[in-house]
């Protein structure tokens, strides 16, 4: 380790990957700044994440390279960011190198003045000039120059800048509404539907990202959206981009096809993939749809879940698709948060194969499987394939003059001896941080699946990882951003409290357990005291975390859901639970400044869209009062399961003297105790827009209610 690297104590594992260095790297905070104002040096800042091929890249041609490292550490205060880990310093920071550039991406490099304020920024430059991207030794001598020879011009446009992104900030917050939303949701629906990709499926050309808050929105819409979402699903399922093997899905496809993905796989893509494929098998019946989401989940549980007790040891036992009979789940299930793009140096190794190299595994089922899988030579990764479904099962029977039944047995052997052998491979590098927020996105996931597949054990990973967030990342009435080995850094984030206060709320929708709800109240309202502006919004970082040079505010969704709609959804059901007029309007007012931006760009304000949708929709809800396990709750709790699409406000209260009775909402009906012991009858109270029926304690009755309020049965059986 370089004397002057302050990387090695660090938790985070993207930072510890650049310990060895012999650039003198400080990480972010108050002693690399002041060291910047000491010795009037710009602070060159370089953000990057631990399974981003690129990174490793420029890691190996520039920040280990002996030369360009002397001279960084001669005229630069050098940090290294960890985005995962530092997410609001981030999107300061590439806000400012996409007004500067008009692009941005990661590795994202961009200096500083010593306050802070940026002015210069890029992305991956080679060692080399190359294709008319300078050389990152020509970059650090110009900046050098610029800031030795015209330093009050730097720090001018500088200024000017950090004024235009604090600007930028405020503008959304106060825009207002261009038109009604259901006129504008249906504006969008058209222009998605005209942007589709016929061929491939998906949206737009290559490298294609999944579209997950898009593709959540467009399963609302059954009619015209629904179809459209599941083409796309579909055709990611059966594209390179899946795992054929481990049912995992891959960042994103580098080619229109889906065929050939970007290797990294994280947590976050993952989540969203388990949640819009239960949610579009409910919705549709589709039951290919319902296996992929069954595959997602077994690969989180063998990937990247972890016992916090024993956290070197596999979770494999637990993968919904091959649970072992009476394996119990540990009491806490927490996630790592992802598996790097490359195994020593390569990009990809450990998932593609020769065709000669796959057929010696697959022996006597190689013509078939090759088949299936569009295995070739040469293969389009480098000359090596991707597996994909090149072929459909009947497709198949039809070819090899077989049955179905025959195919998909002979195929399975085939995959266990794929996976089999791919298993004696150098495996892909995990990422063993925890984080709130991901860990949030993929909480209510597992609720959300277990809930709509009707799988109890899903539902039972979920209440583990909330005991894994609860006991872990809640420390002092507070979040943590952050977890590895016991300890915990950057205090919560907006992402961490709105991803996790959903997930909660998944989860209480799933089991009604009233601690859930508890809990995820308590982050609504710290998102509402600490996180709110008053001109609109919600910040990213709470008002008594450190300052950055702008506060920044999520507005778009990327690759994770718009912090900024996910806390406006968050704090507008707590609003409901609670009756607080305040809430509820911060809450819708908070998604008013994106609609004007909607239209433009849809894929970027979908959980927006959704969230104002669902805001103006109808206002149900459906308070259950009754003993929990008695068989009264239990056949309306049953009918009920049929129903729920997600959009109604659901509470279950019991006695009178216990929390939730004490909501709003619930007054009036807890239920007395009878007799000796003996519980009342349970009952339902169905209410739409703030009218309420009777309360019905029949089955057949509340369906009959369900019905004319507007709730519909679940496609799926």
């Amino acid at each position: 380790m370089s004397p002057g690297n302050l990387l090695a104590g660090q938790s985070s594992p993207y930072l510890r990957q650049h310990a060895n260095d012999p650039v003198h790297w400080h990480p972010w905070g108050d002693d690399a700044f002041a060291r910047a104002r000491q010795e009037q040096k710009p602070l060159l800042v370089s953000i990057g994440y631990s399974s981003c091929h690129w990174c490793h890249v420029m890691a190996r041609e520039s920040f280990q390279n002996e030369r360009v490292a002397e001279f960084m550490n001669r005229h630069f205060v050098s940090v290294k960011v960890d985005r995962e880990e530092r997410p609001d310093v981030d999107a300061v920071y590439m806000a400012a190198v996409q007004a500067l550039t008009g692009h941005g991406g990661w590795p994202l490099t961009v200096v500083l003045t010593p306050a802070g304020e940026p002015f210069y920024g890029g992305t991956y430059f080679p060692p080399d000039d190359r294709h008319g991207v300078p050389s990152f030794t020509r970059v650090l001598s110009a900046v050098t120059d610029a800031w030795q020879q015209r330093r009050s011009e730097v720090k001018r446009s500088a200024g000017e800048l950090t004024t235009a992104l604090k600007r930028l900030e405020r503008s959304l917050a106060g825009a207002g509404a261009a038109q009604p939303v259901d006129a504008l949701a249906h504006q969008v629906l058209e222009r998605l539907e005209a942007g589709e990709d016929r061929t491939h499926a998906g949206f737009g050309a290559a490298p294609k990202f999944p579209p997950h808050q898009v593709l959540r929105l467009l399963t609302l819409q059954e009619e015209r959206g629904l179809p459209l979402a599941r083409r796309t699903l579909q055709a990611m399922a059966a594209g390179g981009l899946r795992d054929q093997l481990g049912g995992g899905f891959a960042r994103y496809s580098v080619d229109a096809a889906w065929r050939v993905p970007h290797f990294e796989m994280m947590l976050y893509d993952n989540a969203s993939m388990l949640r819009n494929y239960a949610e579009a098998y409910a919705r549709s019946g589709d039951v290919a749809l319902r296996d992929v989401a069954y595959g997602v989940a077994g690969w989180l549980m063998r990937e990247l879940a972890f016992d916090p007790a024993a956290p070197e040891e596999t979770l494999a036992a637990h993968a919904p698709e091959r649970a072992q009979e009476g394996a119990g789940l540990p009491a806490e299930v927490g996630f790592y948060s992802a598996l790097d793009a490359d195994q020593e140096g390569e990009e990809g190794a450990y998932y593609v194969w020769s065709e000669e190299e796959f057929r010696q595994v697959t022996a006597e089922d190689a013509d078939l499987a090759a088949a299936r899988y569009g295995v070739v030579t040469p293969g389009p990764f480098e000359g090596r394939n991707v597996l994909y479904e090149a072929a459909t099962l009947p497709e198949l029977a039809t070819r090899f003059a077989t049955t179905e039944a025959d195919v998909a047995a002979r195929l399975e052997r085939a995959r266990e001896r794929l996976i089999n052998a791919r298993s004696q491979r150098p495996r892909p590098a995990v990422d063993d941080k925890s984080l709130a927020s991901w860990n949030g996105l993929t909480l209510g996931a597992l609720a959300t699946a277990g809930r709509l597949l009707a799988e109890p054990e899903l539902v039972q990973i979920a209440r583990s990882n909330a005991s894994f967030l609860r006991q872990h990342h809640w420390r002092g009435g507070r979040l943590w951003h952050m977890w590895r080995a016991g300890e915990v850094s950057v205090e919560g984030l907006l992402e961490d409290y709105a991803y996790v206060g959903l997930g909660l709320l998944d989860l209480y929708r799933a089991t009604l357990d009233g601690e859930y709800l508890e809990w995820a109240l308590e982050l609504a309202r710290q998102v509402s005291d600490r996180f709110h502006d008053p001109d609109g919004g919600y910040f990213s970082t709470a008002a008594d975390m450190q300052r950055l040079v702008v506060r920044p505010k999520g507005y778009v969704d990327a690759a994770t859901p718009s912090e900024n709609a996910s806390a406006a959804e968050l704090v507008w059901w707590a609003a409901r639970y609670l009756d607080d007029a305040s809430m509820l309007e911060h809450a819708e007012a908070a998604l008013e400044g994106a609609l004007p931006a909607v239209l433009q760009a849809p894929q970027a304000f979908a959980s927006s869209l959704r969230t104002l949708l669902q805001m103006r929709g109808p206002q149900r809800e459906l308070v259950l009062a009754g003993a929990p396990g008695s068989s009264g709750l239990e056949e309306l709790l049953a009918r009920w399961r049929r129903y729920d699409d997600g959009t109604a406000l659901v509470l279950l209260v019991d006695r009178p003297d216990e929390w939730p009775a004490q909501l709003p909402l619930a007054r009036g009906r807890a239920q007395a105790q009878t007799g000796t012991g003996g519980a009342a009858p349970a009952k339902a109270y169905v209410c739409l827009n703030s009218v309420c029926g009777l309360p019905t304690e029949q089955p057949d009755a509340f369906e009959s209610t369900l019905a004319e309020v507007g709730f519909q049965a679940h496609n799926a059986d």
